[in-house]
């Protein structure tokens, strides 16, 4: 949180009036007409959107945040949005290099809220492939490190540049030709709120007025502060991890007894970073589920050791202990990703039924924050120039038809050459549902801001892996078939969510389009890279205990197991504790759903309650610590935190986040952290103490 003083963080003593003076005006553009305050300026036409200077930033951005996805990929899974991060740094670099060309007389091109617009599509694209790509799922769940973890250890493909970058670039840009023609239908007919790509419209609005350009270069100087903290913080850790279990984020800051099930405060920033931007509910959630597991399940579960698993397993085997870990985790994942499924459908059919059946009132439908009762002339002034202009460059149906034929050809005869599991049939098959259900995934985030891209692509694991059976490699099969799946329905509902920004700032739908693909480009070549750079500087990469265990990647598996061999390798009662907690999933999103917005706020996520049963609570702690800031922060200056909270969190994640790139050269140099500071049990301390007491 930022401390006081004028000489220590850089404000003027009568900032927080600023601050206060600067947020009313920010809230003034949602009521007034946007699109008023930028009359006088000349919108740029989408060829000159595309700038040379906007991709170069792109692309330093894009590494800088695939750095950070990839990070929290391999740790805990959790990826916090990052859009407003991206739009802010996009803003501050090409601010800076055009204020720096103005000086020098050679600005030809002014700085522009469609250029800023171009950037964070280009990013967001880019770093989205970091996730959709499955470098800590479904992809890494190939390998044969993972594989020595389940019950299969035969059936895995172990990860290689080539193979990676050229599936990635044969599965990745389908998404984006299969939503193309519905631009118009989601965005103007439908009027979806999209809620994130709203949000980010907003902000970029704001950015390019007097008063949001000041709070946004104050932003960025409270987000480079944190991130040199917290990067300087990160390099002081390193020399204290010479060995495996040492070093500051093996600190029993709890004590012995919690930290051998997982209870410790870890010192990462990166964790109370995401914590500060995800809501209250998911990082107490998380916490919960971490008591529930680690607290009360698993050591009353340890007492049966010999009863319901034999005692002579390794602590790996998924045959004893591990086995509950990591199935009733599942099993809450799964009933969570069925019941948020149905919701979804249920309300993308309703939303559909009434748009068709009034199509006479559709025109009248209303827009994020406005009633359908009245709307005001300065919003009409708004739409009627916004959807004048998003229907300006239109993108022919024939070129978005065709270009989703010709990847899913290319597709379709280049995936089993990959992986011989995948039959060109199956390929055949999800490419013709693909579409349907990359629309059913972008409808529901522009109702919901849901996107269920992990559960389509479980829903892929479990048929494609079921139809392959066994004998014929079926585990591979389904996880090569959930990242065709991933990769669609992602890349289709985040062009729409960009689709709706562009509509907000008068972005081109071809400017818009244009940098997906780009950014796409870039993700499939930046992130195998990123990838490549820790799996070879890390060799416990993946492996339970390690710096980067990658749970999320043995889940992934073991799904397409349970999807190929059943239920028959589960230890003892697990699958009536499976059964307990798939039920326990739907039934505790059914009461958030009855309960009321007040109530609602205080039941977790079966989601998030899942995601501490395999890895432990630590980054939990965290993450409260971090939500514990935001709080109290809020609590003495409220405008403050709403301003600075998300470029404070976004400098936590942006250091921590980076200093993996130094950290990875060094170790692949092979130059090691000089100490190792181990926090000793009380047993071995007492041997300690014994073996140095004088003798006689």
């Amino acid at each position: 949180m930022p401390q006081n003083g004028r000489e220590e963080n850089g404000y003027d003593p009568e900032d927080d009036r600023n601050v206060n003076h600067d947020n009313g005006k920010l809230k003034e553009l949602g009521e007034l007409s946007v699109e008023r305050l930028f009359e006088n300026q000349e919108v740029p036409s989408w060829r000159k959107q595309l700038t040379v200077r906007a991709f170069v930033v792109s692309f330093v951005l894009s590494i800088l945040f695939s750095f950070i996805v990839m990070k929290l990929n391999l740790t805990i899974g959790i990826i916090p949005s990052l859009n407003v991060s991206a739009g802010l740094l996009g803003f501050f670099f090409v601010k800076t290099w055009t204020k720096l060309l103005r000086k020098s007389g050679l600005l030809k091109q002014p700085f522009t809220r469609q250029e800023n617009t171009v950037i964070q599509t280009c990013v967001v694209a880019s770093s989205g492939i970091a996730f959709s790509g499955g470098f800590g799922s479904y992809l890494f769940g190939m390998s044969e490190r993972i594989a020595k973890l389940s019950t299969n250890t035969h059936d895995f493909k172990n990860p290689s540049l080539v193979w990676i970058i050229g599936f990635l670039f044969v599965v990745s840009f389908l998404g984006l030709f299969s939503v193309v023609p519905l631009r118009k239908i989601m965005v103007i007919d439908f009027r979806l709120t999209y809620p994130s790509g709203t949000a980010t419209a907003y902000l970029i609005n704001s950015f390019h007025t007097p008063q949001g350009a000041k709070l946004a270069k104050k932003q960025v100087r409270e987000l480079g502060k944190f991130f040199t903290f917290s990067f300087l913080w990160s390099f002081f850790q390193w020399f204290y991890t010479a060995a495996d279990g040492c070093g500051f984020a093996s600190f029993p800051s709890l004590g012995l007894k919690a930290y051998k099930y997982k209870f410790y405060f870890d010192f990462s920033a990166t964790y109370v970073g995401v914590g500060m931007i995800c809501p209250y509910i998911i990082n107490i959630s998380v916490l919960v589920g971490g008591i529930l597991s680690w607290g009360v399940m698993w050591p009353l579960i340890e007492k049966r050791k010999g009863d319901w698993y034999s005692a002579d397993l390794p602590e790996t085997s998924l045959h004893g202990l591990e086995g509950y870990k990591v199935f009733i985790a599942i099993a809450m994942i799964l009933g969570d990703g069925l019941y948020n499924f149905v919701k979804v459908l249920s309300l993308t059919t309703i939303g559909l039924s009434h748009q068709f059946l009034q199509k006479d009132v559709s025109s009248d439908l209303p827009t994020a924050g406005h009633s359908s009762d009245h709307v005001s002339s300065q919003v009409s002034y708004d739409d009627k120039r916004r959807t004048q202009l998003f229907l300006k460059d239109q993108i022919p149906a024939w070129f978005s038809i065709g270009g989703y034929v010709a990847f899913a050809a290319i597709s379709t005869a280049t995936l089993p050459h990959i992986f011989h599991q995948l039959k060109w049939y199956y390929i055949l098959v999800m490419y013709i549902f693909a579409p349907i259900l990359a629309f059913c995934n972008a409808y529901g985030a522009g109702l919901t801001d849901w996107s269920l891209v992990s559960t389509y692509g479980k829903l892929a694991i479990f048929i494609i892996g079921a139809w392959a059976g066994a004998s014929h490699g079926g585990v591979l099969a389904g996880l090569a078939a959930c990242g065709v799946m991933m990769n669609i329905v992602s890349t289709a509902s985040d062009l729409m969510q960009d689709f709706k920004t562009g509509y907000l700032t008068l972005a081109s739908p071809r400017s818009m389009f244009v940098s997906q693909l780009i950014g796409t480009a870039m993700g499939c070549i930046i992130s195998p890279c990123v990838f490549w750079l820790f799996y070879k500087a890390f060799d416990d990469i993946g492996l339970p205990g390690s710096q980067y265990p990658a749970p999320n990647a043995v889940v992934y598996r073991n799904m397409a197991l349970l999807g190929v061999e059943g239920f028959s390798s589960l230890p003892r009662n697990c699958l009536l504790l499976c059964y307990v907690f798939f039920g326990a999933a739907i039934l505790i999103n059914f009461i958030r759903d009855l309960a009321g917005k007040k109530w609602r706020q205080f039941i977790p996520l079966p989601m998030a309650m899942a995601i501490p049963f395999y890895i432990g609570s630590y980054f939990a702690i965290d993450m409260c610590v971090g939500s514990l800031i935001l709080f109290v922060w809020e609590k003495i200056n409220k405008a403050k935190a709403d301003a600075f909270g998300p470029a404070v969190a976004s400098g936590l994640i942006c250091g921590d986040g980076i200093w993996t790139l130094p950290a990875s050269i060094l170790a692949l140099a092979g130059v090691k952290p000089p100490i190792c500071m181990k926090f000793l049990s009380r047993a071995t301390n007492i041997r300690v103490d014994n073996f140095l007491k004088p003798q006689g």
